[in-house]
Order: C-alpha cells, then sequence, then structure tokens
C-alpha cells in the first residue's frame, strides 16, 4: 500500500474513533466544543497515529487497540498546535490552510480548547471502557506519553525555541529544540504501537531510535520548507523563522537536506531485522524525508 493511501485509510479510522470518543466527553460550553473540534478535524496528514499503528502492526498487534491510544496522541499534537499558533507564541494566522483557533474563536477560547484536549487525551489513555490492553500496558504507554509531551519532552522545547527567538543560540540548542520539541512525541507514538504489539526490549529499543531519528527528520523537512516550500502548498505563513533557532540558520540547506538522508537511513536500518514487516514504517520515513507540506 502506498504511504499515501495508508495514512489516508488509518486516517479515516481515526477521524471514526475521535468523532466517537467526543460523544462521550462532557458536556462543555459549545463554542469550547466548536474550538477543538474545528482544529482536531482540520486537515492534517495523522502522521503520528499512522507512525503508532504501524509500529503495532509490524509486531503483529491488534489495530484496534493501539486506536484510543493514537486519537490520545492527535489530541495531545492538536493541542500543541493551538497553543503555538496562539500571540504569545509564534502569533501564526494560518494553520492547514484556513484560520488558526484563535483567530476564529479569540484567544480565551483557543487556549481553552487546547486544554481540555491535552486534559482528555488522558482521560481516554485511562478510560477502562477504551482499553483493551493490559492497565500495566496502559500505564507504560501513559508514561512514555506523558514524558514527551511535559517539561521534560515537547513542553521544553517549546520553552526554548520562544527564549532563544531572536538569539545567535548553537547547534546544540537547535538540537535540544528539534529532539523535545517535534521528535519527542513522535517517538513516543512508535513506542505506543510497539507496547501494544507487546515489543520485546529489543524491539522496543530499535522502535526509540527509530522515532528520535524520523522526529527529527520531520523538524528539519520542516526548517527547510520554510525557506523553500510554497504557501499554498503547506498551507501557513513561511519564511517567517529568521529569527528562530534552525537548522537551516546553523548548517546551511545542503547540510540540513544531507542530515535528513542519514536520519531516514538510520530510521530504515535500525528496524530492519523486522524484515518485510518493517516496510510501511520505512516507507513512512521516506515520505517524511521528502514530504512539501
Amino acid at each position: 500500500m502506498d504511504v499515501r493511501d495508508f495514512l489516508a485509510e488509518n486516517g479515516a479510522l481515526l477521524e471514526s474513533k475521535l468523532k466517537a470518543l467526543f460523544s462521550t466527553f462532557p458536556k462543555p460550553s459549545s463554542a469550547l466544543k466548536e474550538a477543538m473540534e474545528y482544529s482536531l478535524f482540520s486537515e492534517g496528514k495523522r502522521i503520528r497515529p499512522g507512525l503508532a499503528i504501524a509500529s503495532c502492526e509490524a509486531l503483529g498487534g491488534d489495530k484496534e487497540a493501539v486506536l484510543p491510544f493514537a486519537a490520545a496522541i492527535e489530541m495531545i499534537h492538536t493541542y500543541s498546535l493551538i497553543h503555538d499558533d496562539l500571540p504569545c507564541m509564534d502569533n501564526d494566522d494560518m494553520r492547514r490552510g484556513r484560520p488558526t483557533c484563535h483567530k476564529v474563536f479569540g484567544e480565551a477560547v483557543a487556549l481553552l480548547a487546547g486544554d481540555a484536549l491535552l486534559t482528555e487525551a488522558f482521560r481516554v489513555m485511562t478510560d477502562p471502557c477504551q482499553r483493551l490492553v493490559s492497565p500495566e500496558t496502559a500505564q507504560k504507554i501513559v508514561y512514555e506519553v506523558a514524558a514527551a509531551a511535559g517539561a521534560g519532552g515537547m513542553v521544553a522545547g517549546q520553552a526554548a525555541d520562544v527564549l532563544y527567538e531572536g538569539r545567535q543560540g548553537t547547534k546544540r540548542i537547535v538540537n535540544f529544540i528539534h529532539r523535545n520539541k517535534t521528535s519527542a512525541l513522535i517517538r513516543a507514538s512508535l513506542l505506543t504501537g510497539a507496547l501494544v504489539g507487546k515489543a520485546n526490549r529489543k524491539e522496543l529499543k530499535a522502535f526509540s531510535i527509530f522515532g528520535e531519528s524520523v522526529g527529527l527528520a520531520f523538524q528539519i523537512r520542516d526548517d527547510l520548507l520554510d525557506v523553500e516550500g510554497a504557501e499554498a502548498e503547506v498551507g501557513k505563513k513561511l519564511k517567517k523563522d529568521a529569527e528562530k533557532q534552525t537548522y537551516v540558520k546553523h548548517y546551511g540547506i545542503p547540510a540540513s537536506k544531507a542530515r535528513i538522508d542519514g536520519l531516514v537511513e538510520k530510521a530504515a536500518s535500525t528496524v530492519s531485522f523486522l524484515g518485510p514487516k518493517a516496510e510501511m514504517l520505512v516507507r513512512i520515513a521516506h515520505f517524511i524525508g521528502q514530504r512539501s507540506s
């Protein structure tokens, strides 16, 4: 199956799961629910849930069992985008080809929509009615996702991204930002699928390295798209990261492209011991390294 077809097919399953989950949420104000849905059901590629499903299937795991966790990860990712777009952060007007959440619903409701998505994600992951894995497996997944999303992961990367904006920075800083802001949650997505698929220690290590590698490749590709991409295709304003800590700023365009190639190959080689079962994971890795949006 082609990567786009895989992501589209599993994205449709994910959306069905998310809509079913939303029907179980406590009834918030209509504006809050609309803001949450506006961002969650936009035209995203669902890369993180797709990776969770692909890693689970590579180990012969049950797709239905990983779906609630994949949905929760997408909710966390969406919260991060809503907050990242706010005026106090990146101050973006467009996301995925349409106005950002705060432009439609106002800053306060957008902030609360992000808060709600983050918190509800953990409710979903710990809901016994949704769980098709053992409590022990669920606990491990919640720990990995929380570690990736929290003050030692994504939030740490976002904080450094804000604090070092407009400063000289270093290669060490840009690598810290990329590993935490973007790579951490992608790595957790791989580990989530692997844990549902009952991975052994060797397999967990391999998926951890794979996730970190493709996560870094994803963010470096974002850096390149900001200077080389087309706004109509990317779906947001470009050439706005001149004051940010980026790979392009510290390494240049040729070295950034070479770094992506090296990370994708590292990811592919890491899961090569799985043979044909890793084919979709490898295809997604190459897709991430070559994407134009």
